[in-house]
């Protein structure tokens, strides 16, 4: 009996110090400094009150501090684990004009990010570098992306993007392009040059220049498009949206393909009306085979498409990418921008694909996506310059729900969305897709 008790007090004392080593169960400070990356204005600019959150994405327990004026919060007691991390500060314009002499009439907003950054005993410690970015004159409004059910739905066939002009100005929608950007879609998959955030290096891409950097002043779209026009063809007016559609129909009614055969839906309360919709990709005049669902609404202008994944304007279901809008500088043009192969540790063959070098500087909005679970994240393709967070359907792929930018304030019966260039901050979502519809 004696042996019995002293070897239950031997086996409590033994995992009594297992658990003490478990570094899961101690508690840790995280130290983070904001700074501003550019060294002229870190000397003009306060890092007082620099708003910096964290967000534990196993758990999804998210805490907000805001800095000293030395740009440092201490977020004491958290566990370790997997951590979003971003911080924002925004200037008013008349601050911002005071303190450093450059003109603005709208307030200048900082953003910094680094995501799935893991935290534990021997980091706790971060630093993050704050860069403006462009408040957008046309802002990715809708993104859906995720498509209706495979079965009784549309599947990917009702896919669209919405645009809108956000200003208080007509503009012209005309020769405007927008793309579905591309990057390494798995942590795991060791066939390219990576940088230590995961994602591709495209310094390494064959051919690539050695006097530019092509991982933070370019991205690459899959899929690029243009809208029609020769300058004021298209106008929209302020508060008002372009909606470009994969096939500009109504996908609660059947339809006929291009084979003949008629194409419908089983629940039609799973899918959207995109009859209405402003342009439409159309690939069967440039594909050998393409989808039988790919057909020409006459009443509706079709986009150009300068590069493309699949057989139609097929957005990622499960939100591995990211969408722009861009103008180009009227210097270069679009279509004369380089391409590259992707950065591959073995040598790319002569027939692999190549894609087209976006400077980041024509880009007027961005919008990054991401998979609904955290398991499924992907690097992150954007900067903070670019979008320093992220969105997603919270259902995920072919769940009917689209990803919606929030409604800010409204001047005059006129909707000014939220544009703060942080996706996650900027965005929410409709349990079934609205074109024209608001957040």
């Amino acid at each position: 009996m004696r042996k019995l008790i002293l070897y239950s007090i031997c086996t409590i004392i033994f995992f009594s110090c297992k658990k003490i080593d478990n570094p899961e169960l101690h508690s840790i400070d995280l130290k983070i400094n904001s700074s501003y990356a550019s060294i002229d204005l870190g000397k003009k600019l306060s890092l007082n009150k620099v708003a910096v959150k964290i967000l534990n994405v196993n758990t999804n327990v998210e805490r907000e501090l805001l800095s000293d004026a030395d740009g440092n919060v201490s977020f004491n007691g958290i566990s370790p684990g997997v951590y979003d991390i971003s911080a924002t500060i925004t200037i008013p314009a008349t601050i911002y004009t005071s303190l450093t002499g450059e003109i603005v009439d709208k307030e200048v907003i900082f953003n910094a990010s680094d995501k799935n950054k893991v935290i534990g005993l021997t980091n706790t410690s971060q630093s993050l570098k704050l860069i403006s970015g462009n408040i957008g004159s046309w802002l990715i409004k809708q993104i859906y992306y995720a498509g209706s059910n495979t079965t009784t739905g549309a599947s990917f066939r009702d896919q669209f993007i919405e645009i809108y002009n956000n200003t208080d100005s007509i503009m012209y929608a005309d020769s405007l392009y927008f793309a579905e950007i591309i990057g390494r879609q798995s942590y795991t998959n060791t066939t390219y040059h990576t940088l230590p955030n995961g994602q591709m290096d495209w310094n390494k891409s064959l051919n690539m220049p050695s006097n530019i950097d092509a991982n933070n002043d370019y991205i690459y779209p899959r899929a690029l498009f243009m809208l029609p026009g020769k300058g004021k063809q298209y106008p929209v007016q302020p508060g008002a949206s372009i909606v470009i559609a994969q096939t500009a129909i109504n996908h609660k009614s059947p339809f006929t393909g291009t084979d003949g055969k008629t194409i419908t839906v089983r629940d039609p309360s799973l899918t959207i009306d995109l009859s209405g919709a402003d342009f439409e990709a159309y690939f069967a005049p440039f594909l050998p085979r393409p989808l039988a669902s790919d057909i020409d609404n006459p009443a509706v202008p079709n986009i150009e498409v300068l590069a493309y994944n699949g057989t139609d304007m097929l957005f990622d279901n499960p939100g591995r990418t990211a969408f722009i809008v861009f103008k180009g500088d009227g210097k270069t043009d679009v279509k004369k921008y380089p391409q590259f192969n992707y950065p591959t540790v073995s040598a790319p063959s002569s027939t692999s694909d190549k894609f087209y070098q976006i400077p980041n500087k024509v880009v007027i909005d961005a919008v990054e996506i991401q998979p609904n679970t955290a398991s499924a994240r992907v690097p992150k393709k954007l900067g903070a310059s670019l979008d320093a967070g992220y969105t997603f359907a919270p259902n995920g792929q072919y769940s009917s729900q689209s990803v919606i930018r929030k409604t800010e304030k409204t001047e005059n019966g006129r909707r000014i969305l939220k544009d703060t260039n942080n996706s996650t901050e900027d965005f929410d979502y409709l349990n079934l897709a609205a074109p024209r519809g608001f957040k």
